[in-house]
């Protein structure tokens, strides 16, 4: 590698296929790799123009430890752990790759959905001791679909749940109270598609547990803190919630160990929503197109700081 290459680290902890997938794209004279886990963000990037943060947290230390650092680029539409303050200060822009696994998320949503509708651990239970027809599981249609988050992984799983005949309502992350609880009053299955903010941070809580049907089923393909965990172990112990499906989790790895893992009304994927081929793809696109703009000086894709 000449000493002029451009140097890109890929700074998360997981979702490694998409190095992959941004390798076979770059430009000749680009280099990426993917950080260690057990080596020290600050000593992984020391010598990167480009950072490509992932889950990893990008502060001020963070910064300072890359000297040569031209672009952060979020290989995602979240960038909550980004200190864009402290990004601005440095004079290094952070862009974000918005739009590219709404289907990937919808279509995750969905399935959690499915896998709770048909009692999936415990239909694997049944499976490992050869019982035959059990458990008696219910169909999607003719359920009630509450969305709280109408953008495009939550419109679209709305589409995919109208065709399978449910009866879809929706709020958009910023709706009041009111519009909230009529939601959670009506939903049989309640799927969450915010962003991680201020407001939506513990948005389901105690309160909103309390104002769901009983029985009700709850899907997390957004981010884990829009849930409040000790409300969601209370309700799951008060038999409030019919089940809960998860991809993002509330720690990163996650205890695998952790009693919520071992209920039969608990589905958790390995926080797989937006892991495809096809979405991996689109993120390799735009972060190829930027660092080709970042080359020429021209104004950058996706610009958020």
């Amino acid at each position: 590698m000449s000493d002029d290459a451009l140097r890109i680290m890929f700074c998360g902890t997981g979702w490694f296929p998409v190095v992959d997938a941004i390798r076979a794209k770059l430009p000749r004279g680009a280099v990426i790799r993917a950080r260690d886990p057990a080596t020290p963000l600050a000593e992984a990037i020391t010598d990167a123009h480009v950072i490509l943060p992932s889950n990893a947290p990008i502060d001020a230390a963070a910064l300072a430890a890359a000297p040569g650092l031209r672009l952060i680029q979020q290989p995602a539409v979240g960038y909550e752990n980004i200190d864009l303050a402290a990004a601005r200060a440095r004079g290094v822009p952070v862009c974000n790759a918005p739009g590219v696994n709404p289907d990937s998320v919808a279509q995750a949503a969905l399935l959690l959905m499915l896998a709770l509708a048909r009692r999936l651990p415990a239909a694997r239970r049944a499976f490992a001791q050869a019982a035959i027809g059990v458990p008696v599981g219910i169909e999607l249609g003719g359920q009630v679909l509450g969305i709280v988050g109408l953008g495009q992984s939550g419109s679209r799983l709305g589409r995919a749940a109208a065709a399978l005949g449910m009866e879809v309502v929706g709020v958009r992350s910023r709706s009041g109270a009111a519009e909230l609880d009529a939601l959670f009053a009506r939903a049989d299955f309640v799927s969450l598609h915010c962003p991680l903010t201020a407001a939506t941070r513990g948005l389901i809580g105690d309160h909103a547990f309390a104002r769901m049907k009983p029985g009700a089923f709850l899907i997390n393909c957004a981010r884990a803190a829009i849930v409040d965990r000790g409300a969601l172990d209370r309700a799951l112990a008060l038999g409030k919630l019919g089940g809960v499906g998860l991809d993002t989790h509330f720690h990163e790895p996650w205890d695998p160990d952790d009693p919520l893992f071992a209920r039969e009304d608990v589905v958790a994927l390995p926080h797989i929503a937006g892991s495809t081929h096809q979405a991996f793809g689109r993120i390799a696109d735009i972060i190829v197109a930027n660092l080709a703009r970042l080359a020429a000086g021209e104004p950058l894709l996706n610009r958020i700081a």
